[in-house]
């Protein structure tokens, strides 16, 4: 199938090796064992973009201390509708996660998933009073009964020694300590998902790029594929294409000129973080440590300190410190940014630019930050840090989606959009977090929409699979307390201390 004049045909091809094609290959896989699937990827490997562990902050976001997430209404009440269901999504992922782990579609749970506390962490009289708030309104909840409000001094320092170190404690501060917390690496989790599906028939195109998608008048979509090492040019035929690409995904929608991608624009937004690997250090931080975002800030902009496990190797990691750039790959071209402006997205990109100078600003000054700036925000949480022990390195491009609005022209989206045709046939992923710790509901809801005929029949396995699926679990709490049970001892995960 090496030249233009023959054309493969697959049930399914999905665009992009990251955890969104990787789950949704798996699910696929179980659910329809004899469909033929082919993956196509640009780079030469699995998870190379947005799911490898150093572009993004491995972080399972279950809500849990992203205080973003629960915002302060005018009042003074504690809005805890998001994080609640984050939290539910989040579930949804870690009980897919013990499937697999009982069923060997994942091969090695510890080498992506680790027990770790996550932890708020607050300064100032002003904080700390909103963290007990924030407490309360989550404490009657079932998935957050588990967390606990610190502000002694002396059990800050055991916890946390390592920001308890040099601290001057005459100022107030306030923990909200989940042990439930995890610790995941998510490309190592996509090359899991993504070995399993080989081993089942998937096949997989790695240095290949689609340049074009054509639909069919039968419905399917013919997609034109190049080599990029050989140059040598290729078609495949579809019944359905998932275009889970991370920041080339917008572009590839625009390309098959379904009408639901119109007015959709792209913002891409970069990410640079600290970390350090001295053993002394990594002994001493044993959580990931979420601080309050800073005014203007996008939501994944809050600064935190993690401990992180990659390739079997403790770091720590500290940011992120914003960073822009026109690509919206890390891999991209200065030209992605451009060339994805549309006439009918345009009003949409002018609406978020007239709305946005907050973020604009944030942005400007993130860029300006020096060498002894970053190592400054970071002794805000660990004050004895030294310079020497960190090093900068160069996170993920994030590509945040901006839809078309009628009033305000374009909204900025902070979170993960799945767009798809009418007829089901084609379907993409855009934006971020909390995307890859969803990326199980995010996937379910594809092939919902996708295969809405096919779904009932499906329930069946699905909930072999997701026990709760249908339920609410916050609602719930003797089914939360059956399935975490099950999930935990599955994923040899033991609550952290």
């Amino acid at each position: 199938m090496s030249d233009l004049a023959t054309t493969a045909r697959v049930d399914v091809v999905l665009v992009g090796a990251g955890i969104m094609s990787a789950t949704l290959g798996a699910l696929l896989r179980r659910l329809e064992p004899d469909w033929s699937i082919t993956l196509v990827e640009r780079l030469d490997a699995v998870a190379a973009e947005s799911s490898g562990p150093w572009n993004n902050a491995g972080t399972g976001h279950s809500a849990l201390c992203e205080m973003n997430y629960t915002p302060q209404r005018p009042d003074g009440s504690i809005d805890i509708t998001k994080a609640v269901r984050i939290n539910e999504e989040f579930q949804i992922t870690r009980q897919f996660w013990a499937y697999a782990a009982q069923h060997g579609i994942v091969s090695d749970v510890r080498r992506f998933l680790n027990p770790l506390p996550h932890v708020s962490f607050v300064r100032g009289g002003a904080h700390v009073d909103y963290l007990r708030r924030r407490h309360q309104a989550l404490a009657g909840n079932p998935l957050f009964a588990r967390t606990e409000l610190i502000e002694d001094r002396d059990e800050f320092a055991r916890r946390l020694p390592l920001m308890a170190a040099k601290r001057d404690f005459s100022e107030p501060v306030a923990l909200n300590w989940a042990p439930e917390g995890t610790d995941v690496d998510f490309g190592e989790l996509a090359k899991q998902l993504i070995g399993y599906c080989v081993r089942n028939g998937t096949t997989t195109l790695f240095g290949h790029q689609v340049r074009t998608l054509a639909r069919q008048a039968d419905g399917s979509w013919t997609l034109g594929i190049h080599n990029r090492r050989t140059g040598r040019k290729r078609k495949l035929n579809a019944r359905f294409v998932f275009v889970g690409a991370g920041g080339d995904a917008l572009p590839l929608l625009q390309q098959s000129g379904i009408g639901e991608v119109k007015g959709f624009a792209g913002f891409p937004i970069g990410g640079r973080f600290l970390r350090a690997d001295n053993p002394a250090l990594t002994a001493m931080h044993r959580a990931k440590v979420y601080g309050v975002p800073s005014p203007g800030a996008p939501p994944l902009g809050a600064l935190h300190l993690d401990l992180r496990f990659v390739n079997g190797k403790s770091w720590l990691v500290f940011g992120p410190y914003a960073g822009w750039s026109p690509k919206f790959l890390k891999h991209g071209h200065f030209t992605d940014l451009p060339r994805s402006i549309r006439l009918n997205n345009l009003l949409s990109m002018i609406g978020v630019g007239l709305t946005q100078l907050t973020l604009l600003n944030y942005l400007i000054a993130q860029l300006r930050l020096s060498g002894p700036d970053r190592i400054a925000a970071l002794r805000e949480f660990t004050p004895g840090a030294v310079d020497s022990d960190w090093e900068l390195t160069a996170a993920g491009q994030r590509v945040q989606a901006i839809r078309r609005d009628k009033r305000r022209g374009g909204v900025l989206e902070f979170s993960t959009t799945v767009v798809s045709a009418t007829d089901g046939t084609i379907a993409g992923v855009l934006g971020g977090s909390p995307g890859a710790s969803t990326a199980v509901p995010i996937v379910l809801d594809v092939l919902q929409r996708c295969f809405a005929k096919r779904y009932p029949g499906w329930l069946p396995i699905l909930k072999e699979m997701i026990p709760s699926l249908g339920a609410k679990l916050s609602r719930e709490p003797a089914l939360f307390d059956e399935v975490w049970s099950w999930g935990t001892e599955a994923l040899q995960l033991e609550v952290a201390a």
